[in-house]
């Protein structure tokens, strides 16, 4: 009997552990229903005569200094990867189909003056330049191509020797050395696998476009996120114009840092004041309106905080949140009905950050309960004031993190008085001076400022 030129494995799509046999629940991640058949050819499993590669000493890497980023030319790009992109990384670009990931991904690489690849698996040469024209990109140093075998695709960057490749998207290419369709598990996994050893081989950088799921992470193995250098995601709302580029993971900068685009005729037009963008239609005098100077990796930004209380019109009162925790909102609402004596075990809730960005920040619970408070009482927070402050089980307020930042920031914006955790807060050269500080160590002290 023929031996079969494969061994059959079973990989989670979750967190990419394979394992021996198939199983309902993955022992790794908990999840069920992830795993799929994944076959490995045998010739990938190692060979008794393959070369080991030799090994460099820690001081002739030293020696041969820093290597240069190269700069995209957009600014919010730049910032995002921690200064321009780094030779021979991989970098995964997720988001929501119709985002904008393939015009941001092509204005990246009409700004890099580098040889580059695009290679388009989901459109032609020709759609790819009727983009290129209405973005006004007309670079030189440029080659598209719309391949999407991973074996042609090497033999093109091994040929064309470019220093930055965009792969259009991840989801579309596959190997003949896997016996499944494209976008399957098995066949980004060994795609991937493929191209991260071309990366750094030969040190080119390949940014990966990824599909997301109506969960919100990257179609496909979570083994895909493991493997790159960069995870960065593409966000934004149908309901405005403007996109947000986050970093998840990245070696080599700063997470959880942001850049902010509006989504125009010509492409993503960068934004350089995203507190302007924010608060432009706030309106001023009405009651529950708060502001909250977050920060979104090294960038303040000042967001408005709305909240609307109002009797229950069922038994159970309703709960509704936009870009906050709703756990958090539900501990923040105990508190001001246990500590404040501020009914809302009969009243629905609602809570919105305006703008549609999301914030995680535990400083916005002042901010967060001072909006619904000013709603419950029907008195308006003063209009230059601004809420930072995390927020306890006992209704005390506990210090945050760069509060110089962030007062600088508001600042800027014209804002003249702020309400600060008494703890950690000290009247530095770098703090502004011309604003007024209410160093408060509890919610009822600030409430005592906010509504006299």
């Amino acid at each position: 009997m023929k031996k079969s030129g494969s061994i059959a494995v079973f990989l989670c799509s979750n967190c990419g552990t394979d394992y021996p046999k198939w199983l309902g629940q993955c022992p790794n991640c908990k999840e069920w229903g992830t795993l799929s058949e994944y076959k490995v050819p045998k010739s990938k499993r190692g060979s008794k005569n393959r070369t080991p590669s030799e090994s460099t000493s820690l001081k002739d890497v030293l020696k041969k200094g820093q290597t240069n980023r190269i700069p995209t030319c957009i600014t919010e790009v730049d910032r995002v990867l921690g200064g321009g992109i780094l030779p021979g990384s991989l970098i995964l670009l997720g988001g929501n189909p119709g985002i904008g990931k393939s015009t941001l991904a092509l204005q990246m690489l009409g700004k890099v003056e580098k040889p580059s690849l695009y290679i388009s698996a989901e459109e032609s040469e020709d759609q790819i330049a009727m983009r290129a024209k209405r973005l006004q990109i007309s670079s030189s140093e440029m080659q598209l191509s719309g391949e999407n075998h991973v074996d042609n695709i090497l033999e093109q960057i091994i040929s064309l020797k470019p220093e930055v490749v965009i792969i259009d998207s991840i989801q579309t290419v596959y190997s003949d050395s896997i016996d499944s369709l494209p976008g399957s598990v098995s066949q980004i996994r060994e795609s991937g696998q493929q191209l991260l050893q071309i990366c750094k081989e030969r040190g080119v950088t390949i940014i990966l476009i990824g599909h997301v799921t109506k969960e919100g992470i990257i179609a496909g193995p979570r083994m895909l996120e493991h493997m790159v250098d960069t995870v960065l995601y593409l966000e934004g709302d149908d309901r405005y114009d403007h996109r947000i580029l986050r970093s998840v993971k990245n070696r080599f900068g700063a997470t959880n840092e942001v850049g902010i685009f509006q989504m125009q005729a010509k492409g993503l037009i960068e934004v350089e004041n995203p507190s302007e963008l924010f608060l432009a239609e706030r309106s001023v005098n009405v009651a529950g309106s708060a502001i909250f100077p977050s920060l979104e990796g090294t960038r303040p930004i000042l967001v408005e905080v709305q909240a609307l209380v109002s009797s229950a019109n069922f038994g159970t009162p309703q709960r509704n949140v936009n870009g906050f925790d709703l756990r958090r909102l539900s501990m923040l609402l105990a508190v001001l009905e246990k500590r404040l004596k501020l009914p809302m075990g009969t009243r629905d809730t609602f809570v919105n950050l305006v703008g549609g960005l999301r914030i995680d920040d535990p400083a916005a619970d002042l901010a967060v309960i001072g909006a619904i408070a000013s709603s419950a009482l029907d008195k308006p927070i003063p209009q230059d004031m601004i809420l930072i402050g995390e927020v306890g089980l006992a209704g005390e307020v506990r210090s945050v993190s760069q509060l110089e930042k962030r007062l600088v920031e508001s600042q800027t914006l014209g804002f003249k008085s702020a309400i600060v955790p008494k703890f950690g807060f000290k009247k530095a050269n770098q703090t502004p001076q011309n604003m007024k500080y209410y160093q408060v160590d509890s919610v009822r002290k600030a409430f005592d400022i906010i509504f006299p």
